[in-house]
């Protein structure tokens, strides 16, 4: 039988690589019993990080699917990646869960990751409690880390939970919310059941404890009247004052505890139990058609919500779902909202890491997965009529590479490889720039791209080779000229002859292209004039200062002459192109650069440095405007100098700078840059004949 909604819990840990979500994740289900081992992310035996990536990296690159049970209650647990480059996981499981479990680092505190998606949890109006990890460590320190969650996060952080000793010293804690006191076995085992506090830590707890009652009555009109009256608060009522204010988002609980020596974990499971808002308490706006809806786990009609696809070289699309309303069987159709379409759902699964069980159903509030489904991808609703819920804002692709097979003739194998992960994440891009031909792969980082390269070679079996891409300069002219070209061929019957004057000349902000027929007493017929116009526009494909296509240019047809024998299309199409040649190369011809609109997002203190660096660049800063600790500038770059931005920005901002960016314009290339340009490309062309 299926839970009822009152009895899951729906939770998302996140935050900043490396402060532990995997291992606690892994710590929560040996201590629920869901596991008989404590796996370990730098042996490579943790149930979420399955994947091979992920074991020779140690972190996570896919978020995982976990489940567990505690106290008669089901625990949906959704492990994210922490790094930015794999940022859509956390960003979709947020769409479909009741409560975010932040996890931060006792040593370094709050970093970059886990204040971006607390912000994104504020937009959502999300649940949140946190857990301060590694209290084992080295200079790990809990008041000073819940200091930096108060401050970076929100002054709302209250602790209910205490340690035990610290660093090596760390043994435990105290939960001062049910004022008890869980200690490490010191044998690897499942926490113990909760004793008394240690007597040397009495009088602390109480501390403690007086700080968590204070402020939960703050917010609790029913209890502040009766705190003032100096009556006692149970611990029933605590609790339930608690959970209806994490609901409301006006308390977030702190944990803590060591994931690795799984200390701290039974208090963090009561905490999701009692603190973490269930299912049944939960409304999810959605549109059919043009009526508002509102879904619900008390709703008999079915509506589940696809928020991650996973890519299978040999089962094909995963998508996991979570059920808005209804219940979800198998061999039931459920209608598409994206496309309209029918999708039969064949097979129902609990997921478990990289292990999938069939179940006859999924209830309401659940999550779960469907495999091979035709055409649904992260974002689409399935319910009995068409629907559709608004996803989550996903940051857009800001490095690009080129691609090619590293064996010839497995292009399409390599393409539809890469497609089948782009499905998989909506942050990777696949397209074709039409200017240069090339395949561009387009995704959040260098390690971005690392990885689904690697993807593609271990899933799907291409090798490809990646190299930047193109910058799709232009060619364009300055001054207006003259040029008159006969084509003339004898070949001993008929022959072919064309001739004809044009002249060429700048268009406004080098932008389009105009032909313009100012024949006069049929020097050229009528016939034979689109045939001129039509060799020039294949000439412009490849100007030749540096065989970029020439744009922002008008041609006039002034005069010509034909013979009524030997003239042909064929004869005044090349004329034309001659004759364009001739002009172009007279007409002070110049390259055109893409000028880049740019949006820098650095922490104030390292504005002067970004500056200085887009200047390097030879870009142009337009504007500042501070927003909050950060500082958004506003810049025009030239596209050529942001083809490696991504990592240099990281640098100069500590991994808390952002950046997106648009084409603003095209504009003339510097003397000096043009030079170095043409002759770079110059010594290509040689390379490649050699």
């Amino acid at each position: 039988m299926p839970f009822a909604p009152e009895k899951i819990r729906n939770v998302a840990f996140v935050g900043h690589r490396g402060s532990g979500k995997t291992s606690l994740a892994e710590a929560l289900l040996f201590q629920a019993g869901a596991v008989t081992r404590l796996g370990s992310v730098a042996d490579g035996s943790t149930v979420s990080d399955h994947d091979d990536d992920e074991k020779r990296r140690t972190m996570s690159i896919s978020g995982s699917l976990l489940h567990a049970e505690h106290e008669g209650h089901k625990l949906n647990i959704f492990d994210a990646p922490g790094d930015p480059s794999f940022v859509a996981d956390a960003l979709g499981a947020l769409r479909v869960v009741e409560g975010a479990l932040f996890t931060v680092s006792g040593v370094t505190g709050v970093e970059v990751m886990t204040s971006r998606l607390w912000r994104r949890c504020d937009e959502l109006e999300q649940s949140r409690v946190v857990f301060i990890n590694h209290l084992d460590r080295d200079r790990a320190d809990f008041a000073a880390a819940l200091e930096s969650i108060q401050q970076q996060l929100s002054p709302r952080c209250v602790a209910i939970a205490i340690p035990i000793g610290s660093e090596k010293d760390f043994r435990g804690v105290v939960d001062v919310l049910h004022m008890v006191a869980y200690e490490d076995a010191g044998d690897g085992s499942r926490e113990a059941e909760p004793g008394p506090i240690p007597a040397d830590m009495v009088d602390e707890a109480a501390t403690w404890r007086e700080r968590l009652v204070e402020a939960v009555v703050e917010v609790s009109d029913d209890l502040t009247v009766k705190y003032l009256d100096g009556e006692e608060i149970t611990a029933d009522e605590l609790r339930e004052a608690l959970h209806a204010e994490v609901l409301r988002g006006e308390l977030f609980p702190v944990a803590c505890g060591s994931a690795t020596k799984n200390e701290g974990t039974h208090a963090l499971l009561d905490l999701i139990v009692e603190g973490v808002p269930a299912p049944s308490e939960n409304f999810i706006a959605a549109r059919a058609g043009d009526e508002d809806v509102v879904l619900s786990a008390s709703e008999s009609s079915t509506a589940v919500y696809a928020f991650k696809t996973v890519a299978d070289a040999h089962v094909g699309r995963i998508n996991f779902v979570r059920v808005f309303s209804g219940t979800l069987h198998a061999d039931v159709q459920l209608v598409n909202g994206r496309t309209g379409t029918k999708e039969r759902i064949g097979q129902v699964l609990e997921v478990q890491g990289k292990e999938h069980h069939p179940v006859s159903e999924l209830g309401p509030g659940d999550i779960g997965a469907v495999p091979k489904l035709k055409d649904v991808l992260a974002g689409d609703v399935l319910a009995e009529r068409a629907m559709i819920v608004q996803g989550a804002p996903l940051p857009a692709p800001i490095v690009s590479v080129a691609v090619e097979p590293k064996v010839r003739g497995e292009d399409e194998k390599m393409a539809t490889a890469l497609r089948r992960l782009a499905e998989e994440d909506p942050t990777l891009r696949v397209s074709r720039d039409e200017r240069t031909s090339e395949l561009l792969v387009s995704g959040l980082s260098q390690m971005h791209i690392e990885v689904t390269v690697e993807r593609v070679k271990r899933r799907f079996g291409v090798e490809i080779v990646t190299h930047p891409p193109r910058v799709p300069y232009f060619e364009a002219i300055r001054k207006k000229t003259r040029a008159h070209a006969r084509y003339k061929k004898q070949t001993g019957g008929r022959g072919q002859f064309g001739d004809c004057h044009i002249e060429v000349e700048p268009l406004p902000a080098h932008e389009g292209y105009e032909f313009i027929d100012k024949i006069v007493g049929g020097v050229i017929p009528q016939g034979f004039r689109p045939a001129v116009d039509k060799g020039i526009q294949e000439t412009m494909h490849a100007g030749d200062l540096a065989g970029y296509p020439v744009i922002g240019v008008r041609v006039t047809l002034v005069d010509g002459s034909y013979h009524s024998v030997d003239s042909s299309e064929m004869a005044f199409r090349i004329a034309g192109s001659m004759a364009f040649k001739k002009a172009y190369s007279e007409a002070d011809p110049v390259l055109l650069e893409p000028i880049m609109s740019v949006e820098i997002t650095s922490p104030s203190e390292t504005v002067g440095d970004v500056i200085g660096d887009l200047n390097s660049r030879r870009g142009r800063p337009l504007g500042m405007d501070p927003v909050g600790t950060n500082t958004v500038i506003r810049a025009e770059v030239p596209m050529s100098e942001m083809l490696s931005y991504a990592p240099d920005l990281t640098s100069l901002t500590g991994g808390r700078g952002d950046y997106a960016m648009s084409l603003a314009r095209y504009e003339e290339v510097p003397a000096h840059v043009s030079q170095r340009l043409i002759a770079d490309l110059q010594r290509e062309r040689e390379a490649a004949k050699a």
